[in-house]
C-alpha cells in the first residue's frame, strides 16, 4: 500500500478514536445504566397491600363467575427438603374447601407436582387439577385427561444423565413424573448444588432442543419437560369452557410466568417473594397468600 494511502486510512482512525474516547464510552455505559434501571421499574410490580387486597375482594363478591388458580409449592405451602412432606395441612384443607364450595367459584390448582401426587391430598377438597406444568387437566368429578398427545421415550436418555450428577452430588435425588424429570438438590451442600445445577443445565441445553424439551430452572430444583406444554397454555385451554368475569393467579416460580402472562388483562395476577414479575402485584409469602384466601372465603 502507498505511503500516502497508509496516511489516509490512519489519519481516518485516528479521527475514529478521537471521537469515541473515554468520556463517550462512560457516557455510553451510564445510558444503558439508565436504561436497564428505567426496564426494571417497569417490570416492578406493586406491593398487594391491605387497601388493594380490599378492592380484589370487592370485585370478588361482585362477580357472577370467579376463578382461582393457584399454584401449590411455594404459594399454599412452604418448601421442603422432602417434597413428600409438605402435603395440605389442616388450614390450608379449610382455606381450599371453603372456596371450593361456593357454586360460582372455580379453584383450580394448577402445580408441577404429578397427579397421583395432587389426587390423594386435595382431590376430596372440591378443586379443579392442572398437574406436572399443564400436561394434565381434571376437573370436579372426572378423570384426568391429557392436555396433548405427548411423548416420554426421551426419559430414557436424559436420566442416566441425571443419575451421574446424583451420583457425584451426595443428597440429590430425581423425581419421575409422567412426562418430566426433576433433579432436587436442596438437602446438597449450599454452594456444591448450585454449582451441580449449572453444569446439568450447560450438559442438557443441546439434547434438550434436539428433543423439544425445555430445562427449567426452580427452587433447588432442575426439570426437564416437554416443551410443548406449559401452565399458561393450559390455564387457557381451561378458561375456555367457562365464562369468568373475575379471574385470579397466584403463584412463585418462573413457571406461572406463563400463567400470568396468557391471562387476560383484567385477571389479578399476584407473584409470591420476587417484585420482578409479569404479575400486578407482588405478595411476601405463603402466609399471606393464605390470610389473603380467608379473605375471600369469607365472601362466600
Amino acid at each position: 500500500m502507498p505511503v500516502d494511502e497508509q496516511k489516509k486510512h490512519m489519519e481516518v482512525m485516528q479521527e475514529t478514536l478521537k471521537k469515541f474516547n473515554i468520556h463517550h464510552w462512560v457516557k455510553l455505559f451510564f445510558d444503558r445504566l439508565e436504561d436497564v434501571i428505567q426496564e426494571r421499574t417497569k417490570q416492578a410490580t406493586k406491593v398487594l397491600d391491605l387497601a388493594t387486597q380490599k378492592k380484589i375482594v370487592k370485585k370478588y363478591s361482585e362477580a357472577n363467575n370467579r376463578v382461582l388458580f393457584l399454584d401449590y409449592d411455594g404459594t399454599l405451602v412452604p418448601f421442603h427438603s422432602d417434597p413428600q412432606a409438605v402435603k395440605p395441612d389442616k388450614e390450608l384443607e379449610e382455606i381450599i374447601s371453603d372456596l371450593g364450595k361456593t357454586k360460582n367459584c372455580k379453584v383450580v390448582i394448577i402445580s408441577g407436582r404429578d397427579k397421583e401426587t395432587l389426587d390423594r391430598w386435595m382431590g376430596r377438597l372440591g378443586v379443579d387439577f392442572i398437574g406436572e406444568h399443564g400436561v394434565w387437566i381434571k376437573r370436579q368429578n372426572e378423570d384426568w385427561t391429557m392436555t396433548q398427545g405427548l411423548d416420554n421415550s426421551w426419559k430414557e436418555e436424559i436420566k442416566p444423565i441425571l443419575d451421574i450428577y446424583v451420583n457425584k452430588t451426595p443428597g440429590s435425588f430425581i423425581e419421575e413424573k409422567d412426562y418430566s424429570l426433576v433433579w432436587h438438590y436442596r438437602k446438597v451442600e449450599a454452594g456444591l448444588g448450585e454449582l451441580r445445577a449449572r453444569e446439568i443445565i450447560s450438559h442438557l441445553k443441546y439434547l434438550s432442543v434436539n428433543k423439544n424439551l425445555e430445562v427449567l430452572e426452580g427452587n433447588k430444583v432442575v426439570e426437564i419437560k416437554n416443551l410443548e406444554v406449559n401452565k399458561g397454555s393450559t390455564a387457557l385451554k381451561w378458561l375456555s369452557t367457562v365464562n369468568a368475569d373475575f379471574i385470579l393467579a397466584v403463584g412463585d416460580d418462573w413457571t406461572d410466568e406463563d400463567t400470568f402472562k396468557s391471562l387476560p388483562d383484567d385477571a389479578f395476577t399476584i407473584k409470591v417473594g420476587s417484585v420482578h414479575s409479569a404479575a400486578k402485584y407482588s405478595i411476601k409469602d405463603y402466609k399471606s397468600v393464605r390470610n389473603f384466601l380467608k379473605m375471600l372465603s369469607k365472601e362466600n
